[in-house]
């Protein structure tokens, strides 16, 4: 039995009412676990939406998802951008600490060491704006655990391939 393993999927869309439900259907309906969801349209001309999924499974449960994708009537394409090839992964967040003092300091030495800015600063807090890979999110905000976090707000993962090859 094959271990399960990370996938980011790349899902061109037609832009009208009720895709994205029935892009969730597919996954709510089969059990199937989002770990990370964004969608935005990205061609006007077209009128296409991209969505980007990133889920868990076995390399079975994975094809399933991707063949059951493929089947709906307003996708266009499906990429698997794990397997497909390089691909780059981003993810943003805002992240709240509210603190003062000596953790003060320490929020803002950390935040310029992982390349987060301050976007909205008061005499108590501090709302940083983070981005990268998810790993690197992660890290960031286990470590403002400690100094205050009150708040967090993320996009979720955006990806897509390296190279000329588009989706």
């Amino acid at each position: 039995m094959s271990a399960e393993r990370r996938h980011t999927i790349a899902v061109l869309v037609d832009n009208e009412a009720g895709v994205l439900a029935r892009v969730i259907g597919l996954f709510s309906g089969r059990g199937y676990n989002i770990e990370s969801l964004t969608v935005a349209k990205v061609e006007d001309a077209r009128n296409l939406s991209r969505i980007t999924v990133v889920t868990s499974g076995t390399e079975m449960v994975i094809e399933q998802i991707k063949a059951q994708l493929d089947r709906l009537v307003p996708v266009h394409k499906v990429a698997d951008l794990t397997i497909d090839g390089p691909s780059l992964e981003r993810e943003l967040a805002l992240i709240k600490v509210v603190s003062t003092g000596e953790r003060r300091v320490e929020a803002l030495r950390l935040a310029d060491a992982f390349r987060a800015r301050v976007v909205d600063s008061t005499s108590q807090s501090f709302v940083f704006e983070a981005t990268g890979a998810t790993t690197k999110i992660d890290a960031f905000i286990d470590l403002m655990r400690g100094l205050g976090l009150v708040e967090l707000s993320r996009t979720g993962v955006v990806a897509i391939r390296r190279g000329a090859e588009a989706l």
